[in-house]
């Protein structure tokens, strides 16, 4: 059986709120009852069917043919399966995630992957900002899982990351990595200014950076963890690897906090501080 599908029949005219269209929430339902579920965000009721044409599948895996910047809460929860978007979504796509794999085929919006605990995110296009990071409110961001993102991010990406690994194969916004506490966050391209700022642990890996007066330079990369973290990651993105097994410099902070996180630069492509 293929899987169960739900095909845009046209632009939504509010935001939605999709966090119900999940695997683990859609198993034991009828299709009726599928219908009938709510992605209201407004006092204008909406119901699953009134968006979408529904075709029967299996609940494991989940295609959303046709996105938008409206959709809302993509993924949010999910803890087993797939869920496939052939589109852009909005914001908080995989809020709170534990399992599964998500995959957008287009951008997604602000807080992408807050409060994610585990599973995978793959987003084709750029993200907004926010990616990873802790909603209103909350202390910690991301603490666990795998996040690739093929585009750009916008500001603040990986703020108070706590675990998991994060991929971005295009460029961030200002402050990538701002208050880490743990975990890994590659860039393969320009990280923006004030890369680690307030980092407290973890790992920045850049193709191109400008680091604070407050990172220390302290030698060359380690071989053997660049050569295990290139392998973590190979399979998800060909092109962190690949600089993994660039020549990098290694650098140490933000000593303005507790200063026991680390910063890897591809040598030659080590920016002023501006």
């Amino acid at each position: 059986m293929s899987a169960l599908q739900f095909s845009l029949r046209e632009t939504p005219p509010q935001r939605l709120d999709l966090s119900a269209l999940i695997p683990e929430r859609l198993a034991d339902l009828e299709m009726a009852e599928i219908l009938r579920l709510s992605v209201t965000t407004t006092r204008q009721p909406l119901c699953v069917g009134d968006v979408f044409t529904v075709h029967p599948g299996r609940a494991d895996e989940v295609v959303i043919e046709g996105g938008s910047a409206r959709f809302d809460e993509v993924g949010a929860g999910m803890t087993r399966g797939t869920l496939t978007v052939e589109g852009e979504v909005g914001a908080r796509a995989g809020r709170g995630m534990q399992g599964g794999r998500l995959l957008v085929r287009g951008d997604a919006g602000v807080f992408a992957a807050s409060g994610m605990r585990g599973g995978e995110i793959e987003i084709g296009g750029s993200v907004g900002a926010f990616l990873a990071a802790p909603g209103p409110g909350e202390r910690l961001g991301m603490a666990g899982g795998l996040v690739v993102v093929r585009g750009n991010a916008g500001p603040r990406a990986g703020d108070r990351l706590r675990r998991g690994v994060i991929v971005i194969e295009g460029d961030t916004g200002d402050e990538p990595a701002s208050r880490m506490l743990a975990g890994t966050l590659i860039v393969c391209g320009r990280a923006g200014a004030r890369a680690g700022y307030l980092m407290r642990r973890g790992t920045l890996v850049a193709a191109q950076a400008a680091p604070l007066p407050t990172f220390v330079p302290i030698g060359s990369a380690d071989q053997v963890f660049r050569t295990l973290l290139a392998r973590a990651v190979a399979a998800v993105s060909p092109a962190a690897a690949e600089l993994l097994g660039k020549n990098l410099t290694r650098f140490g902070g933000d000593v303005a906090t507790l200063g026991k996180g680390e910063m890897f630069i591809r040598i030659g492509q080590i920016a002023a501080t501006g």
